[in-house]
């Protein structure tokens, strides 16, 4: 009995600040579902857009360029004005952007498109890692990453098979269309939910270049670097198979169809959101953060190369091809997304290392990093697909991964 009449009180106290994190993390939910989305819709929006695969991964990359250039001034307006505001503008460039996106016509009208919609969702992460920050206790911040991570990761999970349909019952554009209604019913429960003074305002007056300089040398500290080099690939190798060549490798070199990819990037999204529920929880269990991060990009790595050796023409066992397994494919993706499903656990590192204000500053950097990486790493696949493959591209990529999980120890040490 006692028990319970503590836990009680406990339970109810955290509802002002799990409601507005809910909130603030289906954000981030949307972000994934926009960047996402063309996976499982490369080959009709080439011809709809009139591009190659090169130049489609160039577009696409627009995004997360903008989003990265974005970060710093993010950073800066969360530490100065909080969540709440910076979400309110943010989910209303969305909606902006992805009106471009459904009806301006072309490359060049796409291009912009994914500029707005980059700026726009570079910080619906960040704002619910801010508003966390601010109201659970270091010790938990851990848990809760992997929670808001968790929840984000829906967006990925809408960009499959749901995805998959719409696009064959209703043209891609559609997706844009419902994407802009979301941010704008978002834009509202953040206005109606949230608290009016959510901890902001309360900092030393700085000039925003003094702000800009302290994202910059947050980012290049001793304390800071190891995390944000191993940002630079991480969330890259998310996005190189969920956010573009996941459906390419399952339909054209695999010979799936629309759906049976979205079905097999609907388990892979799964094991992500499972990853980063569990990154929070063996956080909290078992306390070696940074053998956690470490051991899950190794890991990933090596899904990956399992992967490519799974291809028509990859390793032989017997008289058949590794990849003509049963639900070969599903597997190996499954391990890669669990792994990768980690990340988060590179906010919590940076949430440990400074001071209570220049949190936001340090998720800034780290998640510049995320983007940076994913911006340059993007785009260069573009021009390694076109000249050596999809098989060499992710078998690069695997080989990056087991490299930064390497460095990330020895610099750590």
């Amino acid at each position: 009995m006692r028990a319970a009449s503590i836990s009680g009180p406990k339970v109810y106290s955290m509802i002002p600040i799990i409601v507005p994190l809910v909130v603030l993390a289906m954000g981030n939910m949307l972000s994934n579902l926009l960047r996402t989305l063309p996976a499982i819709a490369t080959d009709v929006m080439q011809a709809s857009l009139a591009v190659d695969a090169r130049e489609l991964a160039q577009l696409v990359s627009i995004f997360h360029l903008t989003f990265a250039m974005a970060q710093i001034p993010v950073g800066v307006a969360l530490d100065r004005y909080g969540p709440r505001k910076v979400a309110m503008i943010l989910l209303a460039t969305v909606a902006v952007g992805s009106v471009m996106a459904a009806a301006l016509p072309g490359a060049l009208g796409h291009g912009m498109a994914q500029a707005v919609l980059g700026i726009g969702c570079s910080g619906l992460l960040l704002c619910p890692m801010m508003f966390a920050a601010r109201h659970v206790q270091p010790a938990q911040f851990g848990l809760w990453s992997g929670v808001i991570m968790g929840l984000g990761g829906c967006g990925m999970l809408l960009s499959a098979s749901p995805l998959a349909w719409l696009v064959e019952a209703a043209g891609w554009q559609a997706a844009f269309w419902i994407c802009g209604a979301l941010a704008i019913a978002l834009a509202v429960l953040t206005l109606a939910l949230l608290p009016i003074d959510d901890g902001s305002g309360h900092l030393p007056h700085r000039t925003l270049k003094a702000d800009f300089m302290e994202v910059l040398r947050l980012g290049g500290s001793r304390v800071l670097r190891p995390v944000v080099l191993t940002a630079f690939f991480s969330f890259a190798a998310v996005i190189l198979i969920r956010g573009l060549w996941g459906g390419p490798w399952l339909m054209d070199t695999k010979g799936m169809s629309r759906v049976e990819a979205g079905q097999v990037l609907t388990w892979f999204t799964i094991a992500l959101i499972v990853g980063s529920f569990m990154a929070g929880m063996l956080d909290k269990w078992l306390g070696r953060r940074r053998m956690l991060i470490a051991g899950a990009h190794a890991l990933a790595g090596v899904a990956l190369l399992a992967l490519v050796a799974g291809a028509p023409n990859g390793l032989q066992l017997g008289w058949a091809t590794l990849g003509n397994l049963r639900h070969y494919d599903a597997y190996v993706l499954g391990i890669y997304g669990l792994s990768l499903g980690m990340y988060p656990l590179l906010f919590a590192v940076a949430r440990g290392a400074v001071a209570g204000a220049q949190v936001g500053k340090a998720l800034a950097a780290v998640n510049l990093a995320f983007f940076v990486g994913t911006a340059l790493l993007q785009s260069a696949s573009g021009f390694t697909v076109v000249a050596w493959g999809l098989s060499t591209t992710l078998a690069l990529v695997g080989i990056c991964l087991l490299g930064t999980a390497a460095v990330f120890l020895r610099m750590q040490r």
